[in-house]
């Protein structure tokens, strides 16, 4: 009784039936999934999925409510979210609401009731494509004309819809050793939180500032955030990144790995899908060690573009053997194609950011 029914159709004109959980209204996005078993708190509040549909293949979500804590950002950030199955009754570690509560707060659509792995398995072999959610209305031909006519990823400038407005510090919570400036292209709190655990002060600076603004401060070193979307389109980010190599340390994660990488001479390409969950292998050639990484991207480093003599490929995809790391033979810097700071997902790779402060301290 009372159940509002809500409809998902792909760019291919293949539909889906379920619930509405969240607000009413419309939206489209390119539509991904993320392999996570819990973490959708911290999955809904990435800037990385700004313009995305994001399905969760975990058939139940909402079991431990949400809490004031794990928020990555101030804001939720996919256009829609799909469930297989809400759960009504929540009970968790500092949880103070229910997800359905939340999703309507943060004026969020959202589905259940949809069969998740057999969209997820389609969109796997088929490859991420433009989709739209609608409580709206149940006529599939106008939402299918509607995501026909939705632009596509590709080209698609997201950052300065995440990046924050005006330069912002947060202070070291140990008393502070050194200064780190961050070029916000969607950065995640937890980021912030780890360099400030490590006696950083941390400088947040937009993604539109040039290099003169963000030397002005002389950190000890600069790292360039996770964000959303193509990384082609962000000249005015990569112009800044190549004004600052060698000036100062720096550290590249995800799509800051993707415009350190470009500045370089790299050239990034589109994959079929994409990685987003918290079990991706990753094997580290300069510590011969597999660590268990989770990642959210779907644009990839070509490694034969970085084929330059002075660039070595430190990381691998094990999954599917796509580049995931690179460090400079002569420079401070090195960039990772994934999230060492976890949230959600393991911890194997926080030792990345005690080699940025190993580098900064020379």
């Amino acid at each position: 009784m009372g159940l509002k029914k809500a409809y998902v159709v792909l760019e291919d004109g293949v539909s889906f039936e379920g619930i509405s959980v969240g607000v009413d209204g419309e939206a489209c996005g390119e539509m991904v999934f993320n392999t996570s078993m819990t973490g959708y708190q911290e999955i809904l509040t990435d800037p990385s999925y700004a313009g995305q549909i994001m399905t969760m293949t975990y058939p139940l979500i909402g079991n431990y409510g949400v809490n004031p804590v794990s928020d990555e950002s101030n804001k939720v950030h996919p256009v829609a979210f799909i469930m297989k199955e809400y759960s009504q009754v929540y009970s968790g570690y500092a949880e103070t609401k229910s997800l359905k509560d939340y999703l309507i707060e943060n004026k969020t659509i959202a589905i259940e009731g949809i069969d998740t792995r057999k969209l997820t398995k389609y969109l796997r072999e088929k490859g991420s494509m433009r989709g739209i959610v609608s409580t709206e209305t149940s006529s599939l031909d106008d939402l299918l004309q509607k995501v026909q006519n939705f632009p596509q990823m590709l080209g698609k400038d997201l950052v300065k819809e995440v990046t924050t407005s005006e330069p912002y510090v947060l202070e070291s919570i140990a008393p502070k050793k050194r200064t780190v400036a961050v070029l916000d292209c969607g950065v995640k709190r937890n980021i912030l939180n780890i360099l400030r655990d490590k006696n950083c002060e941390v400088h947040v600076f937009p993604a539109t500032s040039s290099a003169e603004d963000i030397l002005k401060i002389n950190p000890d070193g600069i790292l360039i955030s996770n964000g959303p979307g193509d990384p082609e389109p962000l000249d005015y980010v990569i112009k800044t990144v190549k004004n600052l190599i060698g000036l100062k340390p720096i550290f590249g994660i995800c799509l800051g790995h993707q415009i350190l990488s470009i500045a370089l001479g790299g050239k990034t390409y589109k994959l079929k899908f994409g990685h987003r969950g918290a079990n991706h292998p990753i094997y580290d050639t300069l510590k011969n060690k597999v660590y268990i990484s989770s990642q959210n991207h779907g644009f990839c480093v070509d490694p034969e573009s970085l084929n330059t003599g002075n660039i070595d490929i430190r990381h691998w995809n094990l999954n599917d053997k796509t580049l995931a790391g690179i460090r400079h033979k002569d420079l401070s810097l090195f960039s990772v194609q994934y999230h060492p700071e976890a949230s959600p997902g393991p911890r194997d790779s926080e030792y990345l950011f005690q080699e940025f402060i190993d580098m900064m301290e020379g």
